[in-house]
């Protein structure tokens, strides 16, 4: 497939088994998420319900399937955060580093922009050079690290923030 046939849109309640099986290939791998339990299609359904207009999914399709797809998740409940979006974004196993993520970046950073976000933030694992790579390549700096924020598969491990500035004021 090549990217002339790659679209990108709005996640529907139809894609949710398609993002379910994206995100629990990245618990799998164990390079992009603290969770190691595959998610169930009611804990993806109550992800989804917590997202509306503004806190928007899009997927990435390829002739008509869903390869990958990306998220803008509540940063903090307090009313002075609401300028700042926290990121999520996963590509299926077989199509890493072939441009997906980067094109659901783009996406989702022109949403954010009209819809008020002038920053967006993330949380890497500190040993995911794929992700960090394709971050730095959209103007992400890195912020700092957390030492020991989480463990995984029984060892503590670093977790790197990230940021990009979308709108100054």
């Amino acid at each position: 497939m090549t990217a002339a046939t790659r679209t990108v849109r709005a996640a529907t309640r139809a894609d949710l088994e398609r993002i379910r099986e994206i995100y629990n290939e990245g618990i799998e791998d164990r390079v992009a998420t603290l969770d190691t339990e595959p998610k169930s299609a009611a804990s993806i359904e109550a992800w989804f319900a917590e997202h509306g207009e503004r806190y928007e999914i899009l997927v990435a399709e390829e002739a008509g399937r869903v390869v990958g797809w990306v998220s803008l998740n509540r940063y903090s409940q307090r009313c002075v955060y609401d300028g700042v979006a926290d990121l999520s974004v996963y590509v299926t196993r077989a199509l890493r580093g072939k441009g997906i993520g980067s094109f659901l970046l783009r996406a989702i950073e022109e949403r954010a922009r009209t819809r008020g976000f002038r920053k967006i933030v993330l949380f890497t694992l500190l040993f995911n050079a794929l992700g960090q790579a394709l971050y730095a390549k959209l103007g992400y700096r890195e912020v700092g690290v957390f030492k020991e924020q989480g463990k995984l598969d029984g060892r503590l491990v670093d977790v790197m923030a990230m940021e990009k500035i979308l709108n100054r004021m």
